[in-house]
């Protein structure tokens, strides 16, 4: 189809004034092309977030070393090692983004997911795909900036096939609030299983080679080594898949780098930046799988990820370099979410809070 519509231009051409013939020249080299969308680039939420707290002096859980002893003995890290995952985007959407609603799949949860459209950036992809077709059947998050309306918008299980769009849980983000411990509601999931968001917590190629990264980083284990239906804040949620003894770091944990680990001996400086923002941010437990780290793609990013930062350049980093971080009380999982406002519902926002860390006003 598309070289029949070249043929179809240049017989246009041959047959058109220069100028004319020039200008449909142009406008036929563009059949089909798409301006990428920007990177995502944070911050997303106001400074007093949790994810861009300084923790590097914060006490230790009373947990900690029965934690890291117990993880360690099992193993650590999925997989062995501190590995990272490079495939998941971060779209920024502008006012000319078109909406689209989208059909839910058994993959969304009521309450705990919004029915609202979502922003689809022309050109952008979802996590581990070329577009918007989830043709791997893998996660498939889609993360959309908004910045028109300062809202965040986060989909597990994102599919646009066959001119539909089909989507699990979507979580939409108000970036003016500093949301309360109980995030979107107790017992509520978002597009990750712990139920906070995701974006601001994944570092991107352009800060790393900035040098700095400013705030704490989204870290996963498996299933089996997180502790069996127990959340602590942030985290608002846990799983049924969850099956680790009461030695298992929750849901929700902090994990903070010694502040005397030996930089030096990591391979580049890219891998030092990551570290360093591990020892005043630390990572928090976000969802179950094997790879333990999450950067952003970098598809869109201005800097890239070849030769600055490999998969495997964190290897040196060990469990037991590791403390957890305070995370206060533990929640029981019952999977009974009370969502807090604003919640959004048939693409409206319902509610909001009255002041800051307040309560939902109707």
């Amino acid at each position: 189809m598309y070289l029949m519509a070249i043929l179809a231009w240049q017989n246009l051409l041959n047959r058109a004034t220069p100028l004319c013939g020039l200008a449909l020249f142009f406008f036929a080299t563009t059949v089909g092309a798409q301006t990428p969308p920007p990177a995502g680039h944070g911050p997303y939420f106001p400074a007093d977030a949790p994810w861009y707290q300084d923790v590097s002096a914060a006490p230790l859980d009373p947990e900690s070393a029965a934690v890291i002893s117990w993880l360690s003995s099992v193993g650590g890290w999925g997989g062995g090692n501190m590995q990272i995952d490079f495939t998941i985007e971060v779209l920024e959407a502008d006012a000319a983004t078109p909406f689209r609603d989208f059909t839910p799949t058994d993959d969304f949860y009521d309450p705990d997911c919004d029915q609202a459209p979502v922003p689809l950036p022309p050109g952008g992809a979802i996590e581990g795909e070329n577009g918007y077709e989830c043709a791997g059947d893998g996660d498939c998050h889609l993360l959309v900036v908004h910045r028109p309306s300062n809202r965040l918008y986060e989909m597990w299980r994102a599919n646009v096939t066959g001119g539909q769009f089909f989507g699990g849980c979507l979580a939409v983000w108000n970036m003016g609030l500093t949301y309360p411990p109980t995030g979107r509601g107790e017992q509520c999931s978002s597009a990750d299983a712990a139920g906070f968001p995701i974006s601001p917590l994944l570092f991107n190629a352009d800060e790393v080679a900035a040098g700095q990264i400013n705030h704490a980083i989204r870290f996963i284990l498996p299933n089996s080594r997180m502790r069996n239906r127990v959340y602590v804040h942030p985290a608002t949620h846990s799983t049924d898949s969850t099956s680790g003894p009461a030695t298992a770091p929750p849901y929700g944990a902090r994990f903070r780098l010694r502040p005397d680990f030996p930089l030096q001996t990591l391979p580049n400086e890219a891998a030092r930046v990551v570290a360093r923002a591990m020892q005043k941010y630390g990572m928090l437990l976000s969802d179950g799988g094997t790879i333990a780290l999450t950067a952003q793609s970098d598809r869109f990013t201005t800097a890239k990820w070849a030769g600055r930062l490999g998969p495997h350049d964190l290897r040196l980093l060990r469990v037991t370099d590791f403390q957890m971080v305070a995370g206060g009380e533990r929640y029981n999982y019952t999977g009974d979410c009370t969502r807090n406002s604003p919640l959004f519902y048939d693409g409206f926002e319902l509610g909001g809070w009255s002041t800051k860390w307040g309560p939902a006003t109707p």
